[in-house]
C-alpha cells in the first residue's frame, strides 16, 4: 500500500493485525505495533484492543498485560 502512496488508517491495521493473529505471526505483529508508534495510532482503542489479542494469542502475555494498561480508560 505505501509503495502505492496509499496511506493505512486505523482500520486498515486493525485488519492487518486480524491477519497476523490468524497467522500466529507475532514478529509481523511487533511490525505492524512499531509502525503504529511512529504514525501516533498506537493508543486507539480498537488498535490497543487488537495489540492486546495479537500479543495475548500469541501467547507474548507479559507484552499483552503492558498494552493493556496503556490503553485509555
Amino acid at each position: 500500500m505505501q509503495r502505492k502512496g496509499v496511506c493505512p488508517n486505523k482500520f486498515t491495521f486493525v485488519q492487518v493485525i486480524k491477519v497476523c493473529v490468524s497467522l500466529g505471526t507475532l514478529e509481523d505483529g511487533k511490525l505492524v505495533h512499531k509502525k503504529l508508534i511512529q504514525i501516533g495510532c498506537e493508543f486507539d482503542v480498537f488498535v490497543g484492543s487488537s495489540l492486546v489479542d495479537i500479543y495475548a494469542k500469541c501467547v507474548s502475555i507479559e507484552d499483552a498485560w503492558k498494552m493493556f494498561n496503556k490503553m485509555p480508560s
